[in-house]
């Protein structure tokens, strides 16, 4: 009878705990996100002490942002071009923000506005005041990097037809197959104001990919042109060539972590935390964490634990 009561007492008293205060950090469905999200959470518990749960491989922008006006997340890293457009679902160039610079040769063009790619200062704070006044939620500062898309040929077809920039691929893209991720073939700054940008008709519609294969699937020769990331490590460890945006279509991508206010009122040393890591990853960097996950197989949480002794945090 006695055990029973102890029992029934432990029972009671463990019921009555409160859980453990924590953080959740979320990440999109890729490789990069992973490392970000990672990188989030070691540095929040080394610098704070508040527990971390990690939710990875969540799935693409809009999944995140849901997630995070829910509660379901309180933070996660996107970036700015991004949030921009298929969030905010605002064009690069509208003017009705007052700061759209004066178009020229070298802008985004008639069919995104006029502001140009050079104006990253100017994006994040019109993302910064719209996500704000919108959504209750802070973008803090950049990371460091920027991760445009970069779409992705074969070495020896870039060498074969001399291929440098976008354009170059207008005369040959009749014969190509191209493979997008889903998200690419459906966001505003996607591809179909890319390919009417730079006046591409391919072979046929381009393929819907999962983007953990389509480097993969352009080695294998099952695609000719691919969306990928400018940052993605396996670029340069397959022997593969982004070309440039010559006529500037895409709008800057830094690379900002999203948090909900409620969660900075909760947690204070978050802000903080999150203000290490200002400007602390360079576009290389970022490629050398990616190249070492997928290229090199290492461990994400050893990746990022390196790169933290790196930075001294």
């Amino acid at each position: 009878m006695l055990c029973l009561v102890l029992c029934v007492v432990a029972c009671f008293v463990s019921s009555c705990k409160t859980a453990e205060p924590a953080i959740t950090v979320g990440s999109k469905f890729f490789t990069e996100q992973v490392v970000l999200g990672e990188l989030l959470a070691q540095h929040i518990e080394a610098r704070t002490g508040i527990h971390v749960k990690k939710k990875s491989n969540l799935g693409g922008t809009l999944l995140c942002q849901k997630a995070l006006l829910a509660g379901e997340l309180d933070l996660y890293v996107e970036y700015t071009g991004t949030a921009l457009t298929s969030v905010l679902g605002e064009a690069p160039g509208d003017t009705s923000h007052g700061d759209a610079a004066q178009a020229g040769s070298s802008g985004v063009g008639e069919s995104q506005g006029s502001l140009r790619v050079s104006d990253a200062a100017k994006i994040y704070e019109r993302v910064k005041n719209g996500y704000e006044q919108r959504f209750h939620l802070t973008v803090t500062e950049p990371l460091g990097f920027a991760n445009s898309f970069a779409m992705v040929v074969r070495g020896a077809d870039a060498q074969r037809y001399h291929l440098q920039n976008i354009s170059d691929i207008a005369a040959i893209a009749p014969q190509w197959r191209a493979g997008f991720g889903y998200e690419f073939l459906e966001r505003p700054d996607g591809y179909a104001g890319w390919a009417k940008r730079y006046g591409l008709k391919f072979a046929a519609a381009p393929s819907v990919m999962d983007l953990g294969l389509i480097y993969r699937a352009l080695v294998d020769k099952k695609v000719d042109i691919v969306a990928g990331n400018s940052t993605d490590g396996l670029i340069e460890a397959l022997h593969l060539v982004a070309l440039t945006d010559d006529k500037h279509y895409f709008p800057p991508y830094d690379a900002v972590p999203i948090v909900r206010d409620a969660t900075l009122v909760k947690f204070p040393a978050l802000r903080g935390a999150l203000a290490d890591l200002a400007g602390k990853i360079s576009e290389e960097e970022m490629r050398k964490m990616n190249a070492a996950v997928d290229a090199d197989q290492r461990d994400v949480v050893a990746v990022v634990r390196a790169f933290r002794e790196s930075k001294g945090l």
